[in-house]
C-alpha cells in the first residue's frame, strides 16, 4: 500500500497524521510512505526524521499517485478537485455538519475514511481519535485555565499565612473530564465533577476527586455510553445544580456533548455573572456551539463581571508533538485494518482493501463509488452490564415448535436439601472435635461470600492482601500438621501447603506487576 501523509494547508493546525515512529512502524509491515516537504515542521518534526524512518519526501503535490492519503483536516474545495478517482482519503471530516463536503468526494470518486466516526466499541478504541484527542484537550485545557487563573492551584501553609486550594468543577466525566480531573488533581486543586451517568461516579471518585451526586434519575436510557436528554425534572435539576457548583468554583471545565447534535446550554450568563471576579471557564463544546453562554470559539471572552471564558478549539494541537504520535499511532491501526493479504513476495506489501462488511470500516465510511454513505446503519453497543444467560429454548417434539422453560426451582431446592442432610448425618456421627471444626468452617464460608461478594471493585487490591494473610496462616498450619502419625492428616497438609503456596507467591506477582505499573521506565 503507498500511504501519503500531506502537509496541512491551515496554518494553525500543527497536527500530523504520521510521526518518524508512526512512519518506521509502516514501513516494517511493508507500506510505502511518501510525505509532503514540510508535514511535520509545525510539530517539531523535521524532514530529515522522515527520511532517516525510511519515508520518500515529495514536493507538494506529489501525493496523487497514492492508495491512502492520511490526512488531519478535511480537504478544501480546491483539494478535492485535485484528488485523482479511486483514490482513499482517511481525516476528521465531521460528516454530520459537512453534507457538501461528503457529495463533492462522492462526485469526484473519492473513498472517504472518516476519523471522527468511529463508533465506540472494544475492538475501534485503537483507531479511536476522538479519544485520543480528547484526553490531551481536558489535560490541556487545565493548564490553560491555571495560565489565566493567576493564581497557585495547590493549597499552601507557610509562615506568611495559609493558601486554600482552588476549587475545580468539572461538567462530564467522558474521556476529556477524566483528563481534567486527573490533571487538575496532580495540580493541588480541590476537584468536584458532575455527570448525568450516574455510573461514572466509581470512576470519578478513584481519581480522588468528589462526585456531586443528585437525588433526581438522570440517566438517559441510552445503551452506547454517552450521555442523552434529560427529562423536564432532571434538566431542572442538573441547572441548578450547575448554577450552585460554578458560583462557588475558581475554574470550572465542561465537556458536555450528545454525537450528531449541537451541545446543550449547561449554564447561563446569569450564571457567568454571579460568579467570582477573575474566575475561568473552560467551554470545551465551543465547537459545538458551547455549555456556556456568552463563549465564542476560538475566543477569549472577558465578561463584565471580571469571568474569563475560554472557548479555544485547538487544544490538543496546542501539544502537537504529542497530538501527532497519537493520531499517528490511531492511523497505523486503520491501516493494519485495511491491509489485505499480498498476492505474491513481488506484491510490494499488503494492498487496500475496503471491507464494508466489517462494521467499524462501514460506520467510517461516508463516501464510496460515487455515493454518499452518510449515516451508517446502526452500531449494536451497550455500556450497560451484561444480562443475565438467556434460557435454553428446548423443542416440544409433539408441537414442533421451541419454548424457553425457565430452571425448575424445585430441582435447586431438592439438591441444597440432600446437602444438608449428609451434612446433618456427617455431624452427628463425627466426634466432638472434628463436629466443632465444621462448624467453624461452615460459618467461615457463609461470611467470607457475604463479605467478599460485597467488597467494591475499587478495594479488590488490599482484598487481595487480606487473602494472602489468609492463606499465609493455612500455609502455617498445614506446616505444622506434616509430622501428623496419620497418613491422611500428612496428605491434606501437604495439599494445603501446595495450594496456598501458590495464592501466596501468586498474590505477590500480581501485586509486583501492578506497582511496575507506577513506577517511571528507567532511561
Amino acid at each position: 500500500m503507498r500511504i501519503g501523509i500531506p502537509r496541512q494547508a491551515r496554518e494553525t493546525q500543527a497536527i500530523v497524521a504520521a510521526t518518524p515512529s508512526t512512519v518506521a512502524t509502516l514501513r516494517k509491515r511493508g507500506h510505502t510512505v511518501l510525505v509532503e516537504k514540510g508535514a511535520g515542521e509545525r510539530a517539531s518534526y523535521p524532514d530529515v526524521a522522515y527520511r532517516d524512518a525510511g519515508a520518500t519526501l515529495v514536493d507538494p503535490g506529489g501525493l496523487t499517485e497514492v492508495d491512502l492519503l492520511a490526512a488531519v483536516d478535511p480537504p478544501t474545495p480546491a483539494e478535492v478537485a485535485a484528488l485523482p478517482p479511486g483514490i482513499t482519503i482517511a481525516s476528521l471530516l465531521a460528516p454530520a455538519r459537512s453534507p457538501d463536503l461528503l457529495r463533492a468526494l462522492a462526485d469526484q470518486g473519492v473513498t472517504a475514511l472518516a476519523m471522527d466516526a468511529v463508533p465506540r466499541i472494544s475492538r475501534a478504541q485503537s483507531l479511536d481519535v476522538l479519544s485520543s484527542m480528547a484526553n490531551l484537550s481536558g489535560y490541556r485545557a487545565v493548564i490553560e485555565a491555571a495560565h489565566d487563573y493567576g493564581g497557585m492551584l495547590a493549597g499552601q501553609v507557610t509562615a506568611a499565612g495559609t493558601t486554600p486550594p482552588a476549587t475545580v468543577f468539572v461538567v462530564g466525566a467522558g474521556v476529556a473530564g477524566l483528563a481534567a480531573i486527573g490533571a487538575a488533581q496532580s495540580l493541588g486543586a480541590q476537584v468536584r465533577a458532575f455527570d448525568v451517568r450516574p455510573e461514572v461516579a466509581e470512576q470519578v471518585e478513584s481519581m480522588g476527586a468528589t462526585f456531586v451526586r443528585l437525588d433526581v434519575d438522570t440517566s438517559s436510557g441510552r445503551s452506547d455510553g454517552y450521555a442523552g436528554e434529560l427529562t423536564e425534572d432532571a434538566e431542572r435539576a442538573t441547572s441548578e445544580l450547575y448554577a450552585q457548583e460554578a458560583i462557588t468554583a475558581d475554574i470550572v471545565i465542561t465537556t458536555a456533548l450528545i454525537p450528531g447534535r449541537p451541545a446543550p446550554r449547561l449554564i447561563d450568563a446569569g450564571t457567568v455573572a454571579a460568579m467570582r471576579p477573575g474566575s475561568v471557564v473552560v467551554d470545551l463544546a465551543a465547537a459545538n456551539g458551547g455549555n456556556v453562554e456568552g463563549t465564542r470559539a476560538d475566543e477569549r471572552v472577558v465578561t463584565d463581571s471580571g469571568v474569563v471564558l475560554l472557548g479555544w478549539t485547538d487544544l490538543a494541537g496546542r501539544m502537537p508533538a504529542q497530538a501527532s504520535q497519537l493520531y499517528g499511532t490511531n492511523m497505523v491501526n486503520l491501516v493494519g485494518l485495511l491491509s489485505g493479504e499480498p498476492e505474491d513476495d513481488s506484491a510490494g506489501g499488503p494492498p487496500l482493501v475496503l471491507d464494508l462488511d466489517d462494521q467499524v470500516l462501514r460506520a467510517m465510511t461516508v463516501a464510496h463509488d460515487g455515493e454518499v454513505l452518510w449515516p451508517p446503519p446502526q452500531v449494536s453497543v451497550s455500556a450497560a452490564p451484561t444480562p443475565a444467560a438467556a434460557v435454553t429454548p428446548e423443542v416440544d417434539p409433539a408441537h414442533g415448535h421451541t419454548e424457553a422453560r425457565p430452571p425448575d426451582p424445585r430441582r435447586r431446592r431438592a439438591v441444597l436439601l440432600a446437602l444438608a442432610v449428609l451434612a446433618a448425618l456427617g455431624a452427628a456421627f463425627a466426634p466432638d472435635e472434628l463436629r466443632m471444626h465444621l462448624t467453624v468452617f461452615a460459618l467461615a464460608v457463609i461470611a467470607g461470600y457475604y463479605v467478599i461478594s460485597h467488597v467494591t471493585h475499587a478495594l479488590h487490591t488490599p482484598l487481595m492482601s487480606v487473602t494472602n494473610a489468609i492463606s499465609g496462616i493455612i500455609c502455617v498450619g498445614a506446616i505444622l500438621q506434616v509430622g501428623s502419625e496419620s497418613t491422611w492428616v500428612t496428605a491434606l497438609a501437604l495439599i494445603g501447603i501446595t495450594v496456598a503456596s501458590i495464592n501466596i507467591f501468586g498474590g505477590f506477582t500480581v501485586t509486583h506487576r501492578m506497582l511496575g505499573m507506577f513506577r517511571r521506565a528507567e532511561s
